[in-house]
């Protein structure tokens, strides 16, 4: 089955309540995962123009534990994506055992190590990555066994014509007996992940948001909630549909077949 990741990251605009509500939209929709994201706004620059912002949305270690409870409490999985070590040290602390590494952080290799001894499932995104820099980051991670690497163009919102999902072909030539292979989405819309779970994406990640006109960067390549359900739908409708690699009739086919071949022989 395709995993779906509802990424809700800082959409929830600093807002637990927002962020609760984000907990119960994914839920509802039948995504897997809600994630977020855990910012040390203090590690930005002075002169970085979101410092501020990030400020505002990062989550506390007690108010990350209260979306993991919430989360299961409305029976959806909690994900997170680390800035660092000590961030990463808080999730695994919270009972969080999968992780969400972004793409920026794929050339960490200190980050990688730690998530290494400790992750049950890892989700890597290789946006900005070179095929070499993602050999090494699969090469720190050994002892994860349940991998899923996810191609993803690290450009907000992304053009359709960037999206270029035969790169996930790449990836599972290059990967395939040691990951899962998915897609992390940044375009506007739902016609992107619908294509990557075509073209066999394990695992689809999508941004969503409750309000697209709502402060910050991301909500305009955000799924509404309506949106996010029709994803879910449609992603599982096309699992259906893909069926397997057997050729075989169907039973309605099977009774056809004498018929439609034997009727224009009379």
């Amino acid at each position: 089955m395709v995993l779906v990741i509802a990424e809700a990251g800082e959409n929830h605009c600093g807002d637990m309540e927002l962020a609760k509500k984000l907990i119960e939209v994914s839920a509802r929709a039948g995504a897997d995962y809600v994630k977020f994201q855990l910012y040390d706004a203090s590690q930005t620059a002075p002169d970085d123009p979101e410092r501020e912002w990030f400020y505002k949305v990062q989550l506390s270690p007690a108010g990350f534990q209260e979306l993991v409870e919430y989360s299961r409490q409305q029976g959806i999985k909690a994900l997170c994506t680390p800035w660092d070590v000590a961030k990463a040290r808080i999730i695994f602390d919270s009972g969080v055992r999968d992780m969400k590494i972004a793409s920026f952080h794929i050339v960490d290799m200190e980050l990688l190590r730690y998530i290494n001894e400790r992750a049950e499932r890892v989700f890597l995104s290789t946006g900005m990555a070179s095929l070499e820099e993602i050999d090494a980051a699969v090469a720190a991670l050994p002892k994860i066994d349940d991998l899923y690497i996810m191609h993803c163009v690290s450009e907000y919102p992304l053009a359709p014509d960037k999206v270029n999902l035969r790169v996930m072909d790449t990836l599972r030539e290059r990967y395939g007996s040691r990951a899962k292979i998915g897609y992390s989405d940044h375009t506007v819309g739902i016609l992107a992940p619908l294509a990557a779970a075509a073209r066999g994406a394990e695992v689809i990640e999508k941004h969503i948001t409750l309000d697209k006109g709502l402060p910050g960067t991301d909500h305009i390549l955000s799924a509404d909630p309506g949106e996010l359900a029709q994803m879910v739908s449609q992603i599982r409708a096309v699992e259906t549909m893909l069926g397997s690699r057997e050729k075989r009739l169907t039973e309605a086919e099977a009774q056809n077949q004498h018929f439609l071949r034997e009727r224009f022989h009379h």
